[in-house]
């Protein structure tokens, strides 16, 4: 039996398929189960020994519709369900199973702020789709296999090796991210010493932490490659991070970690943490939120409450233990 496994992006919809992946692998040994994505998050499944193949799609949808009917698949398991992935399972003909979306409850949920989704995760919605197959959900955390052998005395000043707490300060949108300060009023208060993680677009914003707490903090913003900065956290002592791509990879390692949502909510979309024994999900009810299901890039109320009236004190004494 050959089985492929569609999903296109992005980062956190992506790692949250790596259950269905090694629960078929592991159920269906004698399967041989091949990955279908972007070429930009070819990463994730990297090294990953639940594959036996990872295709990326091509600029041409054609030429994917092609490899995909040379690859004479039994089924496929559509995990994205857009426009796309429907042109594929028509062209090719092939039995296919398809992740309901609930988009239009989630649209009603987001516009007249009803709670309409079920407070089920995006795993175990994933998982009904290969239930027909008779592959049930392993109830283990998500998985993330790291490239290289890394080590921390590369990667990190002495002051930094032990007992850190990494900060993933990035997130694509304004609205997902917390303020400097407010940041920078939580490091303060902390035991241990902070590492900062994210890209080059939030390096200044870590500079700016670092001026402001000297020696406590240590900004790798922009300095490490996202497969470093993923051995950070699985390093880490406790992990602090908001709705963004790393800190829902951070899950496949079981740290403590607090998830702090702003704009976004982890009910709506389904993702909070997964299978992790201890977590801090920071969040305050607001009439205005959710104010998008993906983040925007400023408050449309202009007060950003849902980021600058959460609870200092909670994610202090949950990390600080």
């Amino acid at each position: 039996m050959k089985i492929l496994v569609i999903r296109f992006s992005s980062m956190g919809d992506i790692i949250y398929t790596t259950p269905v992946v090694r629960c078929l692998k592991k159920q269906l040994p004698a399967a041989e189960i091949h990955f279908l994505t972007k070429p930009a998050f070819q990463y994730i499944y990297d090294n990953n020994p639940y594959i036996d193949q990872l295709l990326l799609l091509k600029p041409d949808l054609s030429d994917t519709i092609r490899e995909i009917k040379a690859g004479q698949y039994d089924y496929i398991i559509d995990l994205h369900n857009n426009l796309r992935t429907a042109l594929i399972k028509i062209r090719t003909g092939i039995p296919s199973s398809t992740y309901k979306k609930q988009a239009i409850r989630k649209w009603l949920s987001l516009k007249l702020n009803l709670k309409l989704v079920p407070p089920v995760h995006l795993v175990d919605r994933y998982m009904k789709t290969v239930a027909f197959l008779g592959v049930k959900n392993d109830e283990q955390p998500i998985d993330y296999y790291i490239k290289a052998n890394y080590q921390l005395d590369k990667l990190l000043p002495a002051s930094h090796r032990d007992n850190y707490t990494a900060f993933i300060i990035g997130a694509a949108h304004f609205t997902k991210r917390m303020p400097n300060e407010k940041i920078i009023s939580i490091c303060r208060e902390l035991n241990s010493p902070v590492v900062l993680l994210g890209g080059n677009d939030v390096k200044a914003n870590g500079d700016s932490i670092a001026t402001a707490l000297g020696g406590k903090i240590y900004n790798a913003c922009g300095i490490t490659s996202l497969d470093e900065s993923v051995f950070l956290v699985s390093k880490a002592a406790n992990i602090i991070g908001f709705d963004t791509g790393l800190t829902h990879i951070a899950e496949a390692f079981n740290r403590p970690i607090v998830s702090i949502w702003g704009g976004t909510t982890p009910e709506l979309l389904g993702v909070q943490p997964y299978k992790v024994k201890q977590v801090l999900v920071a969040g305050i009810e607001l009439p205005c939120r959710p104010c998008s299901k993906f983040g925007l890039p400023r408050c449309p109320l202009g007060h950003f409450k849902c980021m600058n009236d959460i609870s200092e004190k909670e994610i202090i004494n949950f990390v600080n233990g």
